[in-house]
Protein backbone atom coordinates (compact mmCIF):
# COMPACT_ATOMS: atom_id res chain seq x y z
CA UNK A 1 0.00 0.00 0.00
CA UNK A 2 3.06 2.24 0.89
CA UNK A 3 4.73 1.66 -2.10
CA UNK A 4 1.37 2.03 -4.00
CA UNK A 5 0.69 5.75 -2.27
CA UNK A 6 4.45 6.36 -3.09
CA UNK A 7 4.50 6.06 -6.96
CA UNK A 8 1.03 7.74 -6.98
CA UNK A 9 2.90 11.07 -5.37
CA UNK A 10 6.03 10.87 -7.50
CA UNK A 11 3.07 10.45 -10.41
CA UNK A 12 1.87 13.32 -9.82
CA UNK A 13 4.55 15.50 -8.83
CA UNK A 14 6.32 14.35 -12.67
CA UNK A 15 2.96 15.50 -14.37
CA UNK A 16 3.31 18.50 -12.31
CA UNK A 17 6.89 19.56 -13.51
CA UNK A 18 6.57 18.22 -17.08
CA UNK A 19 3.55 20.61 -17.00
CA UNK A 20 5.13 23.33 -15.81
CA UNK A 21 7.97 22.88 -18.33
CA UNK A 22 5.00 22.91 -21.19
CA UNK A 23 4.04 26.40 -19.85
CA UNK A 24 7.28 27.78 -19.61
CA UNK A 25 8.32 30.00 -22.59
CA UNK A 26 12.22 30.44 -23.66
CA UNK A 27 13.01 33.87 -24.66
CA UNK A 28 16.68 33.86 -25.96
CA UNK A 29 17.95 37.34 -25.49
CA UNK A 30 21.56 38.07 -27.24
CA UNK A 31 23.91 40.89 -26.61
CA UNK A 32 27.61 41.74 -27.57
CA UNK A 33 28.74 42.29 -24.20
CA UNK A 34 29.88 40.41 -21.44
CA UNK A 35 27.27 39.78 -18.36
CA UNK A 36 29.61 42.03 -16.24
CA UNK A 37 28.79 45.10 -18.74
CA UNK A 38 26.19 47.96 -19.66
CA UNK A 39 24.48 45.65 -21.66
CA UNK A 40 24.79 42.54 -19.13
CA UNK A 41 23.24 44.41 -16.29
CA UNK A 42 20.38 45.48 -18.43
CA UNK A 43 19.71 42.09 -19.85
CA UNK A 44 19.88 40.23 -16.72
CA UNK A 45 17.12 42.83 -14.96
CA UNK A 46 14.78 42.48 -17.95
CA UNK A 47 15.31 38.74 -17.61
CA UNK A 48 14.11 39.00 -13.92
CA UNK A 49 11.62 41.48 -14.02
CA UNK A 50 9.96 39.05 -17.10
CA UNK A 51 9.78 36.47 -15.16
CA UNK A 52 8.55 37.77 -11.69
CA UNK A 53 6.16 40.20 -13.84
CA UNK A 54 4.47 36.60 -15.38
CA UNK A 55 4.94 34.72 -12.90
CA UNK A 56 7.61 32.49 -14.78
CA UNK A 57 5.50 31.98 -17.60
CA UNK A 58 8.16 33.39 -19.68
CA UNK A 59 12.16 32.99 -18.94
CA UNK A 60 14.92 35.09 -20.67
CA UNK A 61 17.91 33.00 -21.41
CA UNK A 62 21.74 35.18 -21.60
CA UNK A 63 23.17 34.94 -24.75
CA UNK A 64 26.34 37.56 -24.39
CA UNK A 65 29.41 37.85 -26.08
CA UNK A 66 28.05 37.80 -29.41
CA UNK A 67 26.93 34.11 -29.13
CA UNK A 68 24.46 34.83 -31.17
CA UNK A 69 26.02 36.79 -33.55
CA UNK A 70 27.36 40.80 -34.20
CA UNK A 71 24.32 43.34 -33.46
CA UNK A 72 23.55 43.60 -37.75
CA UNK A 73 23.46 39.55 -37.90
CA UNK A 74 20.94 39.57 -34.08
CA UNK A 75 18.42 42.52 -35.61
CA UNK A 76 18.59 40.76 -38.72
CA UNK A 77 17.57 37.64 -37.04
CA UNK A 78 15.02 39.54 -35.16
CA UNK A 79 13.51 40.69 -37.97
CA UNK A 80 13.04 37.23 -39.61
CA UNK A 81 11.74 35.59 -36.37
CA UNK A 82 15.27 33.37 -35.98
CA UNK A 83 16.08 35.19 -32.93
CA UNK A 84 13.66 36.11 -29.85
CA UNK A 85 15.37 39.33 -28.66
CA UNK A 86 18.28 41.36 -28.36
CA UNK A 87 19.62 44.16 -26.26
CA UNK A 88 21.81 46.56 -28.94
CA UNK A 89 23.70 49.64 -28.66
CA UNK A 90 22.63 52.13 -30.85
CA UNK A 91 25.65 52.48 -33.62
CA UNK A 92 24.21 49.81 -36.29
CA UNK A 93 20.52 50.81 -35.48
CA UNK A 94 20.32 53.30 -38.61
CA UNK A 95 20.73 50.49 -40.77
CA UNK A 96 17.25 49.31 -39.99
CA UNK A 97 16.16 52.40 -38.84
CA UNK A 98 17.44 55.17 -40.05
CA UNK A 99 16.20 57.96 -38.05
CA UNK A 100 18.28 56.81 -34.85
CA UNK A 101 21.04 57.39 -37.04
CA UNK A 102 21.46 61.42 -35.48
CA UNK A 103 22.55 59.71 -32.53
CA UNK A 104 25.82 58.65 -34.98
CA UNK A 105 26.64 62.46 -35.27
CA UNK A 106 30.03 63.08 -33.97
CA UNK A 107 30.14 65.96 -31.13
CA UNK A 108 26.64 66.64 -31.33
CA UNK A 109 25.14 65.56 -28.03
CA UNK A 110 26.36 67.64 -24.77
CA UNK A 111 26.19 65.06 -22.83
CA UNK A 112 23.85 62.10 -21.47
CA UNK A 113 21.58 63.72 -19.18
CA UNK A 114 20.22 65.72 -22.40
CA UNK A 115 20.27 62.30 -24.16
CA UNK A 116 18.03 60.85 -21.50
CA UNK A 117 15.67 64.28 -21.36
CA UNK A 118 15.11 63.34 -25.49
CA UNK A 119 14.42 59.51 -25.23
CA UNK A 120 12.02 59.69 -22.09
CA UNK A 121 10.06 62.47 -24.17
CA UNK A 122 8.03 62.44 -27.01
CA UNK A 123 10.87 62.48 -29.37
CA UNK A 124 12.15 58.79 -27.71
CA UNK A 125 8.71 57.46 -27.93
CA UNK A 126 8.05 58.23 -31.73
CA UNK A 127 11.21 56.67 -32.22
CA UNK A 128 10.48 53.62 -30.64
CA UNK A 129 7.47 53.47 -33.06
CA UNK A 130 9.82 53.48 -36.19
CA UNK A 131 11.09 49.98 -35.38
CA UNK A 132 7.32 48.60 -36.43
CA UNK A 133 7.28 49.32 -39.72
CA UNK A 134 10.87 47.74 -40.38
CA UNK A 135 10.19 44.15 -38.98
CA UNK A 136 11.07 44.76 -35.47
CA UNK A 137 9.46 45.42 -31.99
CA UNK A 138 11.51 48.05 -29.88
CA UNK A 139 10.30 47.59 -25.99
CA UNK A 140 12.31 50.09 -24.26
CA UNK A 141 15.61 52.28 -24.53
CA UNK A 142 18.57 51.38 -22.42
CA UNK A 143 22.36 52.86 -22.71
CA UNK A 144 25.18 52.20 -24.38
CA UNK A 145 27.20 55.18 -22.61
CA UNK A 146 28.98 57.95 -24.08
CA UNK A 147 31.61 56.86 -26.30
CA UNK A 148 35.48 58.38 -25.75
CA UNK A 149 38.61 57.68 -28.10
CA UNK A 150 41.45 55.26 -27.48
CA UNK A 151 44.86 54.62 -29.70
CA UNK A 152 47.85 53.28 -29.70
CA UNK A 153 50.06 55.72 -31.10
CA UNK A 154 49.45 59.30 -29.08
CA UNK A 155 47.32 61.64 -27.19
CA UNK A 156 44.62 63.15 -29.14
CA UNK A 157 43.35 66.66 -27.90
CA UNK A 158 42.92 68.57 -31.00
CA UNK A 159 40.87 67.17 -34.58
CA UNK A 160 44.57 67.41 -35.99
CA UNK A 161 45.59 64.55 -33.63
CA UNK A 162 43.50 62.56 -35.66
CA UNK A 163 44.45 62.96 -39.62
CA UNK A 164 45.76 59.73 -41.15
CA UNK A 165 44.58 58.02 -37.72
CA UNK A 166 43.38 54.38 -38.75
CA UNK A 167 40.08 54.17 -37.26
CA UNK A 168 37.43 51.41 -36.33
CA UNK A 169 33.85 52.31 -35.87
CA UNK A 170 30.62 50.58 -35.57
CA UNK A 171 28.79 49.82 -38.93
CA UNK A 172 27.58 52.90 -38.99
CA UNK A 173 27.60 55.19 -42.25
CA UNK A 174 27.06 58.21 -40.25
CA UNK A 175 30.13 57.59 -37.83
CA UNK A 176 32.05 57.41 -41.15
CA UNK A 177 30.92 60.07 -42.63
CA UNK A 178 31.85 62.38 -39.28
CA UNK A 179 35.16 61.33 -38.31
CA UNK A 180 36.41 61.40 -42.47
CA UNK A 181 35.49 64.76 -41.74
CA UNK A 182 37.51 65.01 -39.02
CA UNK A 183 40.66 63.41 -41.22
CA UNK A 184 40.31 60.25 -39.59
CA UNK A 185 41.29 57.10 -41.95
CA UNK A 186 37.95 55.97 -40.44
CA UNK A 187 36.36 52.01 -41.58
CA UNK A 188 33.67 49.88 -39.95
CA UNK A 189 34.34 46.49 -38.24
CA UNK A 190 32.00 44.41 -36.58
CA UNK A 191 32.22 44.57 -32.98
CA UNK A 192 33.15 40.88 -32.20
CA UNK A 193 36.04 41.24 -34.73
CA UNK A 194 37.47 44.35 -32.78
CA UNK A 195 39.83 43.07 -30.43
CA UNK A 196 41.95 41.33 -32.06
CA UNK A 197 42.00 43.68 -35.25
CA UNK A 198 43.40 45.89 -32.50
CA UNK A 199 46.02 43.61 -31.34
CA UNK A 200 47.47 42.98 -34.45
CA UNK A 201 47.66 46.75 -35.39
CA UNK A 202 44.73 46.53 -38.36
CA UNK A 203 43.49 49.62 -36.49
CA UNK A 204 45.14 52.18 -34.72
CA UNK A 205 42.21 53.12 -32.89
CA UNK A 206 38.51 52.75 -31.44
CA UNK A 207 35.85 54.28 -29.90
CA UNK A 208 33.66 53.06 -27.41
CA UNK A 209 32.18 53.99 -23.72
CA UNK A 210 34.71 53.48 -20.75
CA UNK A 211 32.17 50.62 -19.36
CA UNK A 212 33.03 48.87 -22.73
CA UNK A 213 36.38 49.52 -22.69
CA UNK A 214 36.58 48.24 -19.46
CA UNK A 215 35.09 45.24 -20.01
CA UNK A 216 36.73 44.58 -23.47
CA UNK A 217 40.04 44.59 -22.10
CA UNK A 218 41.06 47.13 -24.38
CA UNK A 219 43.46 48.64 -22.26
CA UNK A 220 45.88 45.46 -23.03
CA UNK A 221 45.88 46.81 -26.81
CA UNK A 222 45.46 51.00 -26.76
CA UNK A 223 47.37 52.91 -25.03
CA UNK A 224 45.88 56.56 -25.08
CA UNK A 225 42.43 57.35 -24.12
CA UNK A 226 40.80 60.25 -24.69
CA UNK A 227 37.43 61.52 -22.71
CA UNK A 228 35.90 63.23 -25.87
CA UNK A 229 32.59 62.45 -25.02
CA UNK A 230 31.85 62.82 -28.82
CA UNK A 231 28.69 60.62 -29.10
CA UNK A 232 25.85 59.52 -26.95
CA UNK A 233 25.27 56.01 -27.47
CA UNK A 234 21.80 54.46 -26.84
CA UNK A 235 20.52 51.13 -26.56
CA UNK A 236 17.53 48.98 -27.30
CA UNK A 237 15.46 46.55 -26.17
CA UNK A 238 14.17 44.38 -29.84
CA UNK A 239 12.09 41.97 -29.80
CA UNK A 240 10.53 39.73 -32.87
CA UNK A 241 7.30 40.83 -33.97
CA UNK A 242 5.48 37.65 -34.08
CA UNK A 243 6.76 36.29 -30.75
CA UNK A 244 5.65 40.03 -29.17
CA UNK A 245 2.10 39.36 -31.44
CA UNK A 246 1.62 36.17 -29.88
CA UNK A 247 1.35 37.10 -25.83
CA UNK A 248 -1.47 38.84 -24.31
CA UNK A 249 -1.77 42.08 -23.95
CA UNK A 250 -0.68 41.71 -19.82
CA UNK A 251 2.31 39.50 -21.14
CA UNK A 252 3.39 42.40 -23.72
CA UNK A 253 2.84 45.23 -20.64
CA UNK A 254 5.20 42.79 -18.51
CA UNK A 255 7.59 42.97 -21.03
CA UNK A 256 7.43 46.52 -22.03
CA UNK A 257 7.95 47.64 -18.15
CA UNK A 258 10.70 44.92 -18.10
CA UNK A 259 12.44 46.65 -20.84
CA UNK A 260 12.37 49.66 -19.43
CA UNK A 261 13.52 48.93 -16.11
CA UNK A 262 16.36 46.87 -17.56
CA UNK A 263 17.28 49.76 -20.06
CA UNK A 264 17.73 52.35 -16.50
CA UNK A 265 19.69 49.28 -15.46
CA UNK A 266 21.79 50.06 -18.06
CA UNK A 267 22.24 53.43 -17.72
CA UNK A 268 23.42 53.54 -14.14
CA UNK A 269 25.95 51.31 -15.17
CA UNK A 270 27.46 53.05 -17.65
CA UNK A 271 27.22 55.90 -15.11
CA UNK A 272 28.73 54.07 -13.02
CA UNK A 273 31.91 52.66 -15.05
CA UNK A 274 32.13 56.44 -15.84
CA UNK A 275 33.44 57.52 -12.37
CA UNK A 276 35.37 54.67 -11.41
CA UNK A 277 36.55 52.87 -15.10
CA UNK A 278 38.92 55.89 -15.78
CA UNK A 279 40.85 55.35 -12.86
CA UNK A 280 40.68 51.26 -13.60
CA UNK A 281 42.56 52.03 -16.82
CA UNK A 282 44.82 54.51 -15.77
CA UNK A 283 46.25 51.76 -12.80
CA UNK A 284 46.05 49.41 -16.15
CA UNK A 285 48.85 51.70 -18.00
CA UNK A 286 46.54 53.78 -19.92
CA UNK A 287 47.59 57.36 -20.50
CA UNK A 288 44.47 59.48 -20.08
CA UNK A 289 43.18 63.05 -21.71
CA UNK A 290 41.07 64.60 -19.42
CA UNK A 291 39.37 67.46 -21.43
CA UNK A 292 39.72 68.79 -25.10
CA UNK A 293 38.70 71.91 -26.69
CA UNK A 294 35.10 70.46 -27.91
CA UNK A 295 34.45 73.52 -29.84
CA UNK A 296 37.14 72.90 -32.12
CA UNK A 297 35.95 69.68 -32.93
CA UNK A 298 32.57 71.17 -33.67
CA UNK A 299 34.15 73.50 -35.72
CA UNK A 300 35.97 70.96 -37.70
CA UNK A 301 32.39 69.06 -38.11
CA UNK A 302 31.01 71.93 -39.74
CA UNK A 303 32.02 70.80 -43.56
CA UNK A 304 29.24 67.56 -43.24
CA UNK A 305 26.57 69.25 -41.14
CA UNK A 306 24.51 70.74 -43.86
CA UNK A 307 24.40 67.19 -44.84
CA UNK A 308 23.38 65.36 -41.80
CA UNK A 309 20.82 68.78 -41.50
CA UNK A 310 19.40 67.79 -45.03
CA UNK A 311 19.03 64.02 -43.77
CA UNK A 312 17.65 64.39 -40.64
CA UNK A 313 16.19 68.17 -40.20
CA UNK A 314 18.07 71.20 -38.84
CA UNK A 315 15.42 71.42 -36.06
CA UNK A 316 16.24 68.15 -34.89
CA UNK A 317 20.47 68.16 -35.33
CA UNK A 318 19.33 72.02 -33.20
CA UNK A 319 17.17 70.18 -30.76
CA UNK A 320 20.33 67.62 -29.85
CA UNK A 321 22.45 69.48 -29.59
CA UNK A 322 20.59 71.12 -26.73
CA UNK A 323 19.71 74.43 -29.00
CA UNK A 324 16.05 75.97 -28.27
CA UNK A 325 13.99 76.07 -31.23
CA UNK A 326 12.03 79.21 -32.67
CA UNK A 327 8.70 79.17 -31.73
CA UNK A 328 8.80 75.89 -28.94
Amino acid sequence: MLRQITAAVIAIWISAVASAAQSETVIKLGYILAPDSQLGSGAKVFGDEVAKRTQGRYRVEQYPNAQLGGEVEMMKGVQLGTIDAAFVTGAPVPNFVPEVGVFNIPFLIPDAAHAHTLLDGAFGRDLLKEFEPKGLMALAWGENGMRHLTNSKHSIDTPGNLIGLKLRVPQSDIMVTGFRALGADVHQLAFPELYSALQVGAFDAQENPIATIVASKFYQVQRFLTLSGHIYDPAVFVISQDLFGEMSAADRAAFTEAARLGGLASREYAAQAEKTGIAFLEQNGMTVVASIDKTAFVAAMAPVMPVFESKFGAATIAMLRGQKIAGN
